[in-house]
Order: structure tokens, then C-alpha cells, then sequence
């Protein structure tokens, strides 16, 4: 006989460990019975909550777009959650600090970060997500995992904010600075990762779903399958996944990356204690 799911306890347990930092046992390893959908509802019902506490939403993260991550991690799909004014950081430079305290086993995501002027709609594919873009970024994005030594189930991560730690967002370009061809662009290009000098990962545009853009073109079917979130919006910020491998950061560590066949300029972030 299986445990009846209560999903406003789950909800609790997980937004407790969020907001104090201590670690949970995966609830996959709990309840077999909790899946993605009950996931989804649990991440609401979180969502909710911090709506009340007066975060304000901004946009969403995908989350696993790189299928390179998914066997490692025990994922099929990529998913999704909502980011907060709390939680994303535009900054002024490229240079920047950020300090770890707050995070769980926390990990460094290079992604690229899309602005939406008008809400993409999902008949109109690649094209369509191109032309409501307003700008793009390249960001740092933390992650983090609730559950000891990032060991979980996909269910377990839709239902801790997708791992969302914090964005560090870049200076924004216009579109047109992407070239003749942003897809193309977007598709091709490649960027360095680095840790104190020594390079870590070479990654590509292509890691993402294939395009960075076709990451949001799957968030926007995603939704619309859904049916009980709301469509991506205009004046969101979606950042779209990891372009290499997400990697352990330390206190006293400086990460760097260079990007290349784009005009976006890399980031420099020193992480303290």
C-alpha cells in the first residue's frame, strides 16, 4: 500500500530546507509515488509562499537542458522554475564577487540569459521566440542541491526550485549585436570556463537543447502542456541552461569565462565565504 502524497507537508519540508540551508533525504527515496506532476504543485505551493513573503517573480530557469547531465544526474527532460527579484542579479561589470553561504553544495552553470519584450507563442517555433527577444546575456547561474552529494530523482529537483540557487546576469546586448544569423550564432558559438587560471570546459551553444533558443521554445510547450502555470510573459528573464558541465565552486575560488563567435563579454566572479 502506498503513503498517501501530502503535498502541503512536502511543500513545508522543502521551502525549510531552502530557507535554512540543511539538506533533506531525496523524497523519491520517500514516496515512489512522487513524480513530476506532484513535483510541479509542490514548487507552486513554494512559489506561492514566497509570493507572500513578498518575493516578486522576474522570469524562469530551465533547468538540464544539456543532455550530457542527464544520465549523471538520473534526468530525461529538462525542466523548469520561476526565479525572483531575491534571487537574480544584473550586474554592472563583468567583474563581480558572490558569497556561498547561503548555498547548498553549490555548483557554477554558464548560460546564456534571454529578455522577452513580447510573450513567445508556441505554433511559432524557433522564429517566434527570436522575435520577442528584447536582449541577451551571458550569465553565471548557482545552483544548488537540498538533497546530500546531488543524489535525486527529477521529481526531487522540480520540487527544490530546480536546483535554482542564484543568477548572476552580465551586461545585455541588443539582438542585432548577435549578427546576420543569431540562430546560427546562438547554435555555434563556444566558451571557456575557467577556475583560478586553469581551464576547466570548453562548451558549446549547441549543448543547450541544440540552441539556446530551443530551450525556450521547449519551456513554452512545456506551459502550454501544463496548463496550470502561466504562459511565459513579456518582460520575463528566462536563462536557459548550462553551456558545460555544472561544476563544485569553493569559497576563495575565481571563475572565469571567455565566450567566442558572440559579442558577449565573459564574467570574472571571485566567491567568498
Amino acid at each position: 500500500m502506498q503513503t498517501p502524497l501530502d503535498l502541503h507537508a512536502l511543500a513545508l519540508e522543502v521551502k525549510a530546507a531552502q530557507d535554512s540551508r540543511h539538506q533533506i533525504q531525496p523524497i523519491t527515496d520517500r514516496l515512489p509515488a512522487f513524480d513530476l506532476s506532484a513535483a510541479y504543485e509542490v514548487a507552486n505551493l513554494i512559489h506561492d509562499a514566497r509570493l507572500a513573503e513578498g518575493a516578486r517573480p522576474v522570469g524562469r530557469k530551465i533547468g538540464f537542458t544539456n543532455p550530457d547531465m542527464w544520465s549523471k544526474f538520473g534526468v530525461r527532460e529538462p525542466i523548469w522554475a520561476y526565479i525572483y527579484d531575491t534571487t537574480v542579479v544584473q550586474l554592472t561589470d563583468t567583474v563581480a564577487t558572490c558569497p556561498l553561504s547561503k548555498f547548498a553544495e553549490p555548483k557554477i552553470e554558464p548560460e546564456i540569459v534571454l529578455r522577452f519584450h513580447s510573450a513567445p507563442r508556441v505554433e511559432d517555433g524557433l522564429r517566434g521566440v527570436l522575435d520577442a527577444i528584447d536582449w541577451v546575456a551571458h550569465g553565471f547561474e548557482i545552483v544548488q542541491s537540498h538533497y546530500p552529494g546531488w543524489k535525486f530523482q527529477a521529481p526531487d529537483t522540480v520540487a527544490d526550485w530546480a536546483l535554482h540557487g542564484t543568477l548572476l546576469i552580465g551586461p545585455s546586448l541588443p539582438l542585432a549585436q548577435l549578427g546576420s544569423d543569431p540562430v546560427a550564432a546562438l547554435e555555434s558559438f563556444s566558451l571557456d570556463l575557467s577556475c583560478d587560471g586553469q581551464h576547466i570546459e570548453t562548451g558549446k551553444g549547441s549543448n543547450v537543447l541544440g540552441n539556446p533558443l530551443a530551450a525556450v521554445a521547449h519551456l513554452v510547450s512545456v506551459l502550454a502542456k501544463q496548463g496550470n502555470y502561466a504562459p511565459l510573459q513579456a518582460g520575463e528573464i528566462v536563462t536557459t541552461g548550462t553551456i558545460t558541465t555544472a561544476y563544485s565552486i569553493q569559497a576563495g575560488e575565481t571563475w572565469q569565462s571567455a565566450l567566442h563567435g558572440v559579442a558577449m563579454p565573459g564574467l570574472r566572479v571571485k566567491f567568498s565565504a
